[in-house]
């Protein structure tokens, strides 16, 4: 190239960004290297604030998170907004606030709408946006970039051809229309008011390939670009393709973890690190988050699929705890037996296999294994602890409960506590929402509404339920032990024609109405509502004598014919 075609390019540079008067050599000095062992990882989560957080996405921040800090590197959260036509107002303080709620920390970037932390930003691409341009007027300068003014006409035009001709859409070869213009070509376009984006000048060959080391998918082998792809949009921006080459390098990040979808772009991110003499990070595709539709797999959907959105785990009162632990399992498999070897540890502990994560196909959602994860952890939590997680979840989500909780908390903790210190801890709540229906009937306003089903003593004659009724009442004492309640029961049971345990039954059964778990039953339907509940015993101890008596001797259920 002539040195006048230098300067002429350089002119030309300088007309398309005025504006772009940050030098290369300031950018540099800004962004200096990141003072860390050679063994940190320096990685991120870069999302787009257009709308809700994918269940995907907190996946795909927990790994490179985990990975960062359990090698003492770096975490941050970039904000990739440069697609303003797609951005949602509020977007990335939701961001944000997802990944607080999840206890995915972060050691630089946005840490609220308008607030960041950390020496390398700004962290919102949208405020870089003469950073960017710093170095699409040096591709200009040097010939590697060019402006291109088709219409959306055009282009629509150029795609009909190629599709007729059975050939790959996109903008190459004989298609790029700008790229052998002259420089007066272009100042002839400018002065009409077109507006121009900015490509890139490939020198890529389909025919030729990249050889790459993928941190989960091990050694690919895939084509060069050949596409002259967009840069610089008409209003200013960046793609994400240019903006996350410029940001990684200068943001010091070691390790690009991010969904596959981004796998076929892999080949021009290598281009570009390779066309701006930079060293390449090492790059990480995960594959998405799956879930059963009939017989096959497919991607969870953000538009179908409401277990996609983060907010279905926090309305349903999923502890962020178990989120964590549900996704670390689906990272690594051995981290249900890391987690059962190690209960008492924190979370945090837990390290990463890198060669667990090795995996071909995506990880599926299984909603029943989060379940589990719910009881296990919920099981494992004092009372106390347990009765204010519950009623912070239900101030935001079930105001009845929340009042009923704040009514009288000391009950709420009581009727908690029902089974926690055995040696088997209950563990039958594994969310908030299962709170309500699990220990509503407790509360004599939700115990009115919910009713009896007496269709769970089918079989049994109304004369008989109101003896058993009768008897258990008169005989009652809230002040007996567990031993000396069980025995007044089976006495009752014994003076109502029951027998005493299973075995007499079976020995005789023509000689009694049944066995003492028969009447047991009676006792828990009329007291609980239905035939399910934790220990008799401890139930009827929390609901203190005079519950129990209203209970036994209510007319709602004894006006029943």
């Amino acid at each position: 190239m002539s040195t006048k075609n230098k300067e002429d390019l350089k002119k030309l540079a300088q007309i398309l960004l005025p504006d772009a008067n940050l030098t290369i050599e300031e950018i540099v000095e800004k962004y200096p290297p990141r003072k860390l062992s050679k063994d940190a990882i320096v990685t991120r989560i870069a999302p787009s604030p257009t709308g809700f957080l994918h269940i995907g996405g907190i996946y795909a921040a927990l790994i490179p998170e985990r990975l960062g800090h359990q090698s003492g590197g770096i975490f941050y959260l970039r904000i990739e907004d440069t697609d303003k036509k797609r951005e949602v107002e509020g977007a990335t303080e939701l961001i944000v606030n997802s990944l607080k709620a999840f206890n995915i920390n972060v050691d630089e970037g946005q840490i609220g709408s308008n607030k960041e932390i950390g020496d390398y930003g700004p962290y919102k691409q949208s405020e870089r946006k003469f950073i960017y341009q710093a170095f699409v007027k040096k591709l200009l300068e040097d010939g590697d970039a060019y402006p291109a003014f088709e219409t959306i006409e055009e282009l629509a035009k150029i795609t009909e051809q190629q599709t007729a001709a059975k050939l790959a859409p996109g903008y190459y070869g004989q298609w790029t229309t700008w790229s052998n213009k002259t420089t007066n070509e272009a100042l002839a376009a400018l002065e009409k008011g077109l507006t121009p984006v900015i490509r890139l000048r490939s020198t890529g060959d389909l025919q030729k390939f990249i050889l790459i080391e993928d941190l989960f998918k091990g050694k690919l082998r895939l084509p060069e670009n050949n596409q002259d792809i967009v840069i610089l949009k008409s209003d200013g921006l960046p793609t994400y393709h240019f903006a996350h080459v410029i940001d990684d390098h200068f943001m010091g990040t070691t390790h690009v973890i991010r969904g596959d979808e981004w796998l076929a772009s892999l080949p021009l991110h290598v281009q570009l690190f390779k066309k701006m003499n930079w060293e390449l990070p090492t790059y990480g595709h995960l594959a998405p988050i799956q879930k059963l539709d009939g017989n096959s797999r497919r991607k969870l959907s953000k538009r179908h699929d409401p277990e996609a959105n983060v907010m279905f785990y926090e309305k349903a009162g999923y502890p962020p705890e178990v989120v964590t632990m549900y996704l670390l399992n689906l990272a690594n498999s051995g981290f249900e037996k890391w987690l059962i070897e190690n209960s008492k540890e924190k979370l945090e502990n837990y390290k990463l296999s890198i060669n667990e994560l090795k995996k071909g196909s995506g990880a599926l959602l299984d909603l029943v294994k989060m379940d589990s994860f719910g009881k296990e952890y919920i099981g494992g939590l004092a009372a106390e602890t347990m009765a204010g997680m519950t009623l912070r979840w239900a101030k935001k989500y079930d105001e009845e409960l929340a009042t009923l909780i704040e009514d009288d908390m000391d009950y709420f903790i009581s009727i908690l506590n029902i089974e926690r210190e055995n040696i088997k801890a209950r563990k039958d709540i594994c969310k908030w929402s299962d709170v309500h229906g699990q220990v509503g009937f407790f509360f004599d306003s939700f115990f009115a509404k919910q009713g009896i089903n007496m269709d769970e003593l089918a079989g049994t004659d109304l004369k008989t339920v109101k003896e058993v009724a009768q008897s258990v009442a008169e005989k009652y004492n809230p002040q007996d032990d567990k031993e000396v309640w069980l025995q007044t029961m089976r006495d009752i049971s014994v003076e109502l024609g029951y027998a005493a345990d299973a075995k007499a039954f079976k020995e005789n059964p023509e000689k009694y109405k049944g066995n003492f778990g028969d009447m047991a039953k009676i006792i828990r339907v009329l007291l609980v509502g239905k035939n399910q509940s934790p220990d008799l015993y401890e139930v009827m101890k929390v609901l203190g004598s005079e519950r129990v008596n209203r209970r036994l001797t209510s007319n709602i259920w004894s006006a029943k014919k």
